[in-house]
């Protein structure tokens, strides 16, 4: 028997074995879930090394020295100290010592508690500024013409045009939008039935949203089924098996 056959039987045993949660927890999921999380747990060790601290603490610090580099690179050695404060949050685990550990983990904390403004504002700062659209058409064309042989200026200035197409949608999304934001207030009692049509018809918006995005859920769980019962029938019992 080659070692292809070898290594895709291992496959499908890891696989049956993790599949196998579908009926109960047993000792033979367990066995897979504890070599799976020890398989995780070693690439990701070496993943850290290899993408992480290798290229923007070692080969930083070594200059020169480091393998790959240029022979004129300085090397920043006052990095080294970073080592002896990543090593204290370890500490965490020592009953005497452990206060040393809030010390780099309180520095990771701030310094990514800072970072988090910046990263929130980049995910969700053009979001929040495409909401602002315009409702009221500028041309009077039902539809958006086609752009081919336009010049650059032309096509600027279909940029900034509304044609009623464009409006008609604008004003759906922003009626949406609104609907949903009056939804979240909680802290007003509204007497008006016209607001109260508005928050609940953000609340039908958002359960329509939220089942989309659990049928996009299932439909990937899904292709991560079939992928892996292409491998066991195809690659793995009509491709070794059979061929016996």
């Amino acid at each position: 028997m080659s070692y292809t056959f070898w290594k895709l039987t291992i496959g499908v045993l890891c696989t049956f074995g993790l599949y196998s949660m579908l009926y109960r927890e047993t000792r033979f999921y367990r066995l897979f879930e504890h070599l799976f999380l020890g398989l995780a747990a070693g690439y990701g060790m070496a993943v850290m090394w290899t993408e992480t601290l290798h290229p923007q603490w070692w080969t930083p610090m070594m200059g020169a020295q480091a393998k790959g580099t240029d022979p004129a690179q300085p090397g920043y050695w006052v990095w080294v100290i970073l080592f002896p404060l990543s090593a204290m949050a370890y500490l965490v685990y020592h009953e005497k010592h452990g206060w040393m550990a809030r010390v780099p983990i309180g520095a990771m904390l701030g310094l990514w508690g800072g970072q988090q403004v910046q990263v929130w504002w980049n995910r969700y700062g053009d979001p929040i500024k495409d909401s602002i659209r315009p409702i009221l058409p500028t041309h009077w064309s039902p539809f958006v013409p086609g752009t081919g042989g336009m010049s650059d200026e032309a096509k600027l200035e279909l940029g900034r045009s509304v044609y009623i197409s464009q409006a008609v949608n604008n004003i759906i999304f922003v009626s949406v939008l609104l609907c949903v934001l009056t939804y979240f207030i909680f802290s007003v009692d509204f007497k008006s039935r016209f607001v109260k049509g508005m928050a609940t018809t953000g609340r039908w918006a958002l359960m329509i949203g939220f089942g989309a995005i659990f049928g996009s859920t299932v439909m990937t769980r899904f292709a991560l089924l079939i992928d892996r019962m292409y491998f066991v029938w195809i690659e793995w019992f009509k491709g070794q098996i059979l061929h016996m």
